[in-house]
């Protein structure tokens, strides 16, 4: 069973990313001074005196206001509340009780779920005078809090831990053993939302036509077949002099980490503009921080002509051979076209990427590669492969040992690297090699 769920919920700019990273002893989620800044709800562990729960952190509710996000994001946080077991209910003590806080209070009781009044920004906690009006949201008693200095939050946590549920069953610790990492990667507008969305069959990113929703990093954790996966549903990768919010550099920032701690990368391209300089870039982002890949090219079914599809395979195959290893499959997130096709392709790339190749199979390669004779020569110094051994995993690494590793340039490394995937399965994930003298 999944640890117990508390959801932070209340207008905008009221405090509740800064309380959350707080609590979470974290700075994951996004804090700025603009309202809206927290468009999906976002996901954090917490624990308090030995008791483990996940904080959502869930965009501002403005009841009356609609725009091309508002609702959604109203949505997002019903939505949280109703997987929650426990509700915070955060209000502003320097604006005071508004008609937004009441209406949002009333939908709060009719939740069924425990609430808990959190009366926000009381940096001062003698003035309790300040409470008073709150009590008429029919909510029982507020709790004094600062999510900035902290104050009056110890009493909370010691309040909330009595209201959660006891979790069961083997996973209660919520350790990640045995979860595989996901994250989905690309451009802003690519679809990334929408493939989140199928993978993990709830609405579970906001998505809409407007570039950049995605500010954070969301994870969701689900079990397909008995494999349990995180999956993590990126703000869009734009270039950095493209950046221009200081909030969606923090989101750049975020999918940056997302990918960093990723087993597995998808990168999304949007195959009605081709492949641009921004999805080669993001490719190799992927690539240097050695995680396994594979390519979607997402709105495969608005490509009207064979001509057209075949167009863009080639283009991919041709601009982006540094990750030649991905394998490729043409999508349609919004309408689930061959999405289930990425289960397979996510299993083998990950068994690839965190497998072992037995030292006695590397070197029947090498006695081949010796025995086909290609190799490389500087001045008087020919180099010859004596020995190799696996030295890691998750990128798979390669250490070789010769007489003059120094001669080994960027076109027999390319060479060797060849060799290696035609004869052992390294589909989908990129892989290190290192050159050693031998003693």
């Amino acid at each position: 069973m999944s640890l117990p769920v508390v959801a932070v919920v209340g207008r905008p700019n009221v405090g509740k990313s800064t309380f959350v990273n707080r609590i979470a002893l974290t700075k994951e989620a996004i804090v700025h001074e603009q309202r809206g800044v927290t468009r999906d709800r976002s996901y954090h562990k917490a624990d308090w005196n030995g008791v483990d729960f996940i904080l959502i952190d869930t965009g501002g509710i403005e009841m009356g206001a609609e725009d091309a996000f508002q609702t959604s994001i109203r949505n997002q946080a019903t939505m949280a509340t109703e997987e929650a077991d426990v509700i915070l209910f955060m209000v502003d003590a320097q604006t005071g009780l508004t008609a937004d806080d009441t209406e949002v209070a009333r939908l709060l009781k009719r939740s069924g779920r425990p609430v808990m009044l959190l009366v926000n920004k009381m940096d001062n906690p003698r003035r309790e005078d300040e409470l008073w009006e709150f009590y008429n949201l029919g909510l029982g008693e507020p709790w004094s809090v600062s999510s900035v200095h902290g104050h009056g939050t110890g009493d909370l946590l010691d309040e909330l831990v009595k209201l959660l549920p006891v979790p069961l069953g083997d996973d209660a610790d919520g350790s990640d053993e045995g979860l595989i990492n996901v994250a989905i990667i690309g451009r802003p507008n690519a679809g990334k939302s929408s493939l989140t969305n199928k993978l993990v069959g709830a609405d579970r990113s906001i998505v809409s036509e407007v570039a950049g929703t995605t500010r954070d990093a969301i994870d969701t954790v689900i079990e397909h077949e008995g494999q349990a996966y995180r999956i993590v549903d990126t703000a869009g990768i734009r270039r950095k002099s493209q950046i221009d919010e200081s909030i969606e550099y923090y989101g750049f920032v975020r999918a940056l980490r997302a990918i960093d701690r990723a087993d597995v990368a998808l990168l999304m391209i949007d195959a009605t503009l081709g492949l641009t300089d921004q999805d080669q870039r993001v490719a190799n982002l992927a690539d240097e921080r050695g995680c396994a890949l594979i390519i979607l090219l997402n709105k495969w079914d608005l490509l009207d002509t064979p001509e057209e599809r075949e167009a863009l395979r080639t283009q991919v195959a041709d601009r982006m051979p540094f990750v030649s290893y991905a394998p490729v499959i043409a999508i349609s997130a919004l309408t689930g076209r061959s999405v289930h096709r990425i289960w397979d392709a996510l299993t083998l790339a990950y068994n690839n990427f965190s497998g072992s190749i037995t030292t006695s199979r590397l070197n029947a390669l090498l006695t081949e590669l010796r025995d086909f004779g290609h190799t490389i020569a500087v001045g008087r110094s020919h180099l010859r492969l004596n020995y190799v051994t696996q030295t890691g995993t998750r990128p798979p690494q390669f250490t070789f040992f010769a007489n003059h590793p120094q001669v080994v340039d960027e076109n027999y490394r390319r060479y060797l690297e060849n060799r290696m995937r035609t004869a052992f399965p390294l589909e989908g994930t990129p892989i290190r090699m290192k050159f050693k003298k031998k003693d």
